[in-house]
């Protein structure tokens, strides 16, 4: 008996033990495959070597019986295709996988589910049909880490045979107990169960697309449904909320979402509100899109499959309804009078483009007005920085013309700013003057002379930026004309005032990667739109005070650090983070959700310029209303983001006459390095 029981350990150990050699030489042959974000990069090697974390699934096939069985065959494996046991047995962390089953009904383009349930609202006492995944399959094990699953669901004995398909798995495998976090993954399988043609899934949105704005995109708690791909297969037109009677179709549910605070509805007063698994609470109300809701081809990338074509060639009242949420399309109210009881006739009216912007086509009913193109278009240039020395007026020589390359003349101009800011090593100070006045050769060239001085102490390397624009009228003499500003883009000419070695500032973040989501950033009435600009204001010293009501003092701090940190970790604040801006008009930020993850620091810097220590140039950050005042440059942007009162005074204990003693722990390397603090 003894020797029975012992022989199913005997025989997990030896398995355990051979892939256990067989991962050692996997990593000394491959070499590591987790990047200085996983935790697993800093874990022990024969830990990783043993465990082999993270997770990938693969659907191979997918069938349907004519009885209606369905069944899909799959593989789960390490990143590099090792298999994994998904009950954790032979292989650490047990997988946990739920699957999906939907078809797209022929001259259809949403997915229908075949496993739902019904749900019951405890607050209304309504039910609602959901789609939804299942569990409570059978498997059986085709080979190590392959497994062929049969769903408890069956597809009706009437099904098509002849439409798409989908298979779905989610995926989770929790390696907590080795501090090693849990991995997520998930995978679909197109078919056409009698084979008779090529399946044609629905591809309006990438999941790429969405992890420009959310990196990772990961929802319902840590189930593995990662893709848009997966996604739809649930949120489909049979889904209702019946909480509060909303759908969560994927179209409707996620242009409200992503409208949030612009909706119709929730300025007329009615938040938009979801209820999720657990009965939690989702209020949307607050959401603000980072880029302008008008730009479709943010998410409808042009030249991404049929994702375009299909926002431009077939408009719906679901989805354009789900926006513009004051149409009542039963009765014609807000849309032209014109009731329309089906998606027939959208497209005659709401063609892909017209003749002109801003008309009823849905480009044109899309346009955004900085981007028309019949904006002339303002290209500053700055030629060079001449009398630039302590004590001296420097004198600026740039030019200005339209695209077509016509100059235009300063005083052509509805605002032209220069902003002069030094040194570069950490901007101490900033002046901006009016320059519509300055001499201009007819091609345009101008020269501008300082009426500020440089400082007689002034050293190393200054900067100079140009911002302004021009009102343009579009479409004059019809009902659709309208006054917009067509900003030039910043330009910043970095100049020595003491003969040293010229020093661009440095780059902590790009335009780039802010466009990710704000896909064109420009501030402060479109004057402000590359971050060189940005920077040369918002400076150390730099606060509201100018624009912020005496009752509402002491200032909140501007500096670009320490606000770009605040804004992005809004919902984090322990107290009221309200900027007061141009028109004393006040900007409370609490709100503010990052969409991606706030540990990937590499979502907004480059160089890896969020590592410690930081140039010893920096100045103090003046912060009034901060923790801390002065605070030192990097307790200003790590206290950003760990903003309670103990990340404060921690930093705090470790911050002397010398100065900050935050690269002791926190270097490359460290025990507790900046990317080891944030890895998952």
């Amino acid at each position: 008996m003894r020797t029975r029981s012992l022989t199913p350990r005997i025989l997990r150990a030896a398995v355990i033990l051979a892939l256990l050699v067989g991962a050692l030489l996997l990593v000394s042959a491959e070499g590591p495959q987790f990047t200085v974000h996983d935790k697993a990069y800093y874990a022990d090697a024969n830990l990783v070597a043993f465990v082999r974390p993270g997770l990938r699934v693969e659907i191979l096939s997918a069938s349907i019986d004519p009885d209606g069985t369905i069944r899909t065959r799959f593989k789960i494996t390490d990143p590099r295709g090792l298999p994994l046991d998904r009950e954790g047995v032979f292989t650490p962390g047990p997988v946990t996988l739920r699957f999906l089953a939907a078809y797209i009904p022929r001259g259809g383009s949403q997915y229908v589910s075949y496993i739902t349930r019904v749900q019951t609202s405890p607050i209304t006492g309504a039910s609602a049909v959901q789609a939804f995944d299942e569990t409570t399959g059978t498997f059986t094990k085709v080979a190590d880490g392959e497994y062929i699953y049969t769903f408890r669901t069956r597809a009706p004995s009437n099904f098509d045979r002849s439409a798409t398909h989908t298979v779905g798995i989610t995926a989770n495998r929790n390696l907590t107990e080795f501090d090693l976090g849990v991995y997520l993954d998930d995978a679909v399988y197109h078919f056409v169960p009698d084979g008779s043609r090529r399946p044609e899934p629905r591809d309006q949105i990438k999941t790429a697309t969405c992890n420009k704005c959310h990196q990772d995109m990961s929802f319902h708690g840590q189930t593995g449904r990662k893709s848009m791909e997966v996604c739809i297969l649930c949120h489909t037109p049979q889904t209702t909320d019946p909480d509060t009677g909303n759908t969560v179709d994927m179209p409707v549910m996620t242009h409200k979402i992503h409208m949030g605070a612009e909706l119709p509805s929730v300025q007329a007063g009615k938040p938009y509100v979801l209820i999720g698994f657990a009965q939690t609470r989702f209020d949307y109300s607050h959401v603000r899109f980072p880029a302008d809701t008008r730009n479709c081809t943010f998410c409808h990338e042009q030249g991404k499959g049929a994702a375009h074509e299909k926002a431009y060639l077939k408009p719906s009242r679901a989805a354009c309804g789900s926006c513009h949420d004051d149409v009542n399309f039963a009765t014609g109210e807000n849309h032209a009078n014109l009731p329309q009881f089906s998606d027939s006739l959208c497209a005659t009216c709401h063609i892909p483009e017209g003749e002109l912007e801003f008309d009823v086509s849905i480009k044109g009913g899309h346009t955004i007005p900085r981007f028309s193109r019949d904006l002339p278009g303002t290209v500053f240039e700055l030629i060079r920085v001449t009398d630039a020395a302590p004590g001296r007026q420097p004198v600026v020589t740039f030019r200005v013309r339209d695209r077509s390359g016509r100059p235009i003349l300063p005083s052509q101009m509805t605002r032209l700013f220069l902003y002069l800011a030094g040194p570069t090593s950490d901007y101490a100070s900033y002046v901006g003057e009016d320059v519509r006045g300055a001499t201009a050769a007819a091609d345009g060239t101008a020269v501008y002379t300082f009426r500020y001085r440089l400082p007689a102490d002034a050293k190393g390397t200054w900067a100079v930026g140009i911002e302004g624009y021009r009102n343009i009228t579009l479409l004059p003499g019809t009902v659709k004309q309208q006054t917009v500003r067509d900003a030039g883009v910043n330009k910043v000419l970095y100049f020595s005032v003491d003969g040293s070695r010229v020093e661009p500032r440095r780059t902590v973040v790009s335009l780039e990667k802010c466009n990710n989501c704000h896909f064109s950033l420009s501030f402060h009435g479109d004057n402000r739109n590359t971050i060189e600009q940005c920077v040369l204001c918002h400076i150390p010293s730099e606060t509201d005070r100018a624009r912020r009501p005496a009752a509402q003092m002491p200032p909140e701090s501007v500096n670009f650090v320490t606000m770009i940190h605040r804004i992005h970790a809004g919902a984090l604040q322990e107290r009221d983070y309200t900027i007061y801006g141009f028109g004393n008009v006040p900007h409370n930020y609490n709100h503010v959700r990052y969409p991606g993850d706030l540990r990937y620091c590499d979502g907004c810097h480059v160089n890896n310029s969020q590592q410690v220590p930081l140039d010893t140039r920096l100045l103090q950050v003046v912060d009034p209303r901060g923790w801390l005042n002065p605070v030192g440059p990097t307790t200003s942007a790590c206290t950003g983001c760990h903003a309670s009162l103990y990340a404060a005074s921690h930093a705090l204990a470790n911050t002397t006459q010398l100065g900050e003693s935050c690269a002791a722990c926190h270097k490359p390397g460290a025990q507790f390095s900046v990317d080891r603090s944030h890895a998952r």
